[in-house]
């Protein structure tokens, strides 16, 4: 597994964004590591330099995919604004990836189901991480009696979870603003619905 992005090697940052365009747009199996080199006017035995498999990079892409939503979401159930004010928080920092790195996110979505267990292990356990901070939002909305005392907080995050990832199947990638706009209306959706 690759260091973080901070500690990432410039040419192995460009390969990694390499990789998460050319799958996105390929898909894992119509993808191959020459196509990678070849976006970046490398060698293919450069890509081989930093990854052993297309599979070890198509991990790579996932972990740092879902890394992005859970590193968020950890530091905004950390705060001490409102269960609410979490969740609108949350819910933009979910959508942000879709602008920051569409790719990314797309890969993590469509293509994980591709890796080995062995690989995908790591990256389903950061996904899981991901669900358990945002359940914990809606749980401390429950106990000091912000949401509803009946709320299903586990079908509240999946219900989040599910009217967020859905941006991916019509946003365009339009400007920032486009994205805070609607993470904003989303938010208010989702809060709305559980709040007492």
């Amino acid at each position: 597994m690759l260091r973080s992005e901070k500690q990432t090697p410039k040419r192995q940052k460009e390969i990694i964004d390499a990789a998460a365009a050319v799958f996105a747009s390929k898909g894992f199996h119509g993808a191959s590591t020459r196509d990678i080199a070849d976006r970046l006017g490398i060698q293919q035995a450069g890509v081989y330099y930093y990854f052993k498999s297309k599979e070890e990079a198509l991990a790579e892409v996932c972990r740092i995919g879902v890394e992005a939503f859970f590193d968020r979401a950890r530091d905004i159930a950390t705060t001490t604004q409102s269960p609410a004010d979490k969740i609108g928080a949350a819910v933009a920092a979910h959508l942000v990836p879709f602008h920051d790195i569409p790719d990314y996110v797309e890969v993590f979505h469509n293509e994980r189901r591709y890796l080995s267990r062995k690989l995908r292990q790591p990256v389903s356990d950061l996904a899981q991480k991901y669900e358990t901070v945002l359940e914990g939002i809606f749980q401390e909305g429950m106990e000091n009696k912000s949401f509803r005392a009946d709320l299903d907080c586990r079908l509240a995050t999946l219900a989040l979870l599910g009217l967020c990832n859905s941006v991916l199947q019509w946003y365009q990638g339009g400007s920032k603003t486009d994205i805070d706009d609607i993470a904003r209306k989303y938010a208010q959706i989702i809060v709305s619905g559980v709040t007492r």
